[in-house]
């Protein structure tokens, strides 16, 4: 029942970073957000156990602060590509900003090639941020932190995506990653090459690469929250040719099999870890 309630809970949450939950000392601490282009919230402690703690692809930008009361930092990270190491430090904890696939924050001094598979200082690229920084390292209480950021964040603006790329985004995510460019030719009724030059201008990568981490996305979601799903037809639903060329890719980017990482998910010791507000 527990298991059931909690991803109920967490169901409306659909960029995933399930190794981060694994990571966690403890609790994992969630908050789903209202505004409309953040995500949610989140909180952790770094557990010293855990080697490593990969980020894998998400087409989500992060801001994440580290709360280390000696030296605190805060960063913004762009999606990996693949699964990379997030590089916590053990015992640090840390509250994170995830806004959603295709949503690039306006106060933001960074291109999107820039933030792609990158780490930058928030005080290099965001003016005037020492206020909101020191407030939100100085808070050890995770429901302070989302409001100090949501009260900063109320008269901020996401980045102005062209017509073109705003109408790919909705076409990738409506087939939930499973889309050829010959289709978004058609839906748009653009050529290849406007789609690729205009996407990666407003993105910093080609649709195809986005489409690849939303049908990567697709998968971890399924897995996470369908009762009785088979990896065949999770593989036949996200147009994968067969069910290998699925298991390899899913591999790549998540860095297990889905065999694995549906064991690691539904075990007592990652649902234990989530609180939900």
């Amino acid at each position: 029942m527990l298991k059931d309630s909690v991803y109920d809970r967490v169901s409306g949450i659909h960029s995933k970073q399930p190794w981060f939950v694994l990571g966690a000392a403890q609790e994992f601490l969630l908050y789903h957000s209202d505004i409309p282009s953040i995500s949610h919230f989140y909180s952790f402690e770094a557990d010293p156990a855990t080697e490593q703690v990969l980020a894998i692809p998400d087409g989500c930008v992060d801001i994440l602060f580290d709360c280390d009361e000696q030296r605190p930092t805060a960063k913004v990270c762009g999606t990996t590509l693949e699964a990379t190491n997030a590089e916590f430090i053990h015992n640090h904890r840390y509250f994170g900003v995830r806004f959603v696939p295709g949503v690039i924050p306006d106060f933001l001094k960074a291109s999107a090639q820039e933030l792609i598979e990158h780490q930058l200082n928030l005080l290099d690229i965001m003016p005037n941020a020492d206020r909101v920084f020191e407030q939100i390292v100085s808070s050890s209480v995770f429901a302070n932190q989302v409001g100090i950021f949501e009260k900063f964040y109320k008269n901020q603006l996401a980045r102005k995506l062209s017509i073109l790329t705003k109408q790919t985004i909705h076409e990738v995510f409506i087939k939930k990653g499973n889309i050829q460019i010959q289709d978004l030719e058609a839906s748009t009724g653009y050529c290849t090459r406007t789609l690729q030059r205009q996407f990666r201008a407003d993105m910093g990568m080609s649709p195809k690469a986005f489409s690849r981490i939303i049908r990567c996305q697709s998968a971890v979601y399924d897995l996470n929250h369908n009762k009785g799903v088979t990896f065949s037809d999770l593989a036949c639903d996200l147009g994968f040719s067969d069910q290998s060329h699925f298991l390899r890719e899913f591999k790549k980017l998540v860095s297990v099999t889905p065999l694995d990482y549906l064991h690691r998910v539904k075990q007592e010791a990652y649902v234990a870890r989530l609180r939900y507000f």
